[in-house]
């Protein structure tokens, strides 16, 4: 088993059509204000930007995002990760009853040093870590969806 290397998959039940989750998704620079661990996020270009997150534990991984895939039709985003973590994210949104489902799908090996030194004993932890990230930021995207 390589212990660097997580797969996650979030599924996020919201109460607003998928058009405008997508919407909200799609625009990755305005994460920090509905995100609390999305830190920073800073545009290269319109594919590309760097983005730095934090969660509970006392650590940031920053990396940059390059946008490979933008489907509104298909309500599609995907992205190719490179930095503390490399590998890849997407989000999937789709119609669920009078709401919206939207699947959280990333793979990723760890490479910022600290983190593969701890990640025999860290792995649980740094899993529940991105639990807690991925559960705030579907609050604060309920939340956001529901401002006017």
């Amino acid at each position: 088993m390589d212990w660097n290397h997580y797969r996650f998959r979030s599924l996020w039940s919201l109460p607003a059509p998928p058009a405008d989750v997508y919407a909200v998704l799609e625009r990755a620079e305005e994460y920090p204000r509905w995100w609390p661990q999305v830190r920073s996020v800073t545009r290269l270009d319109e594919d590309t930007g760097i983005l730095t997150i934090r969660s509970l534990l006392p650590y940031a991984l920053t990396f940059t995002a390059r946008g490979t895939r933008r489907d509104p039709g298909a309500r599609v985003l995907e992205t190719v990760l490179s930095g503390d973590i490399d590998g890849w994210a997407r989000w999937t949104v789709t119609a669920d009853g009078t709401g919206t489902l939207a699947r959280y799908d990333q793979e990723v090996e760890v490479r910022k040093p600290l983190l593969r030194r701890l990640a025999v004993p860290g792995r649980p932890v740094f899993q529940a870590n991105h639990r807690l990230m991925m559960r705030s930021g579907r609050r604060g995207l309920r939340r956001r969806l529901a401002a006017p």
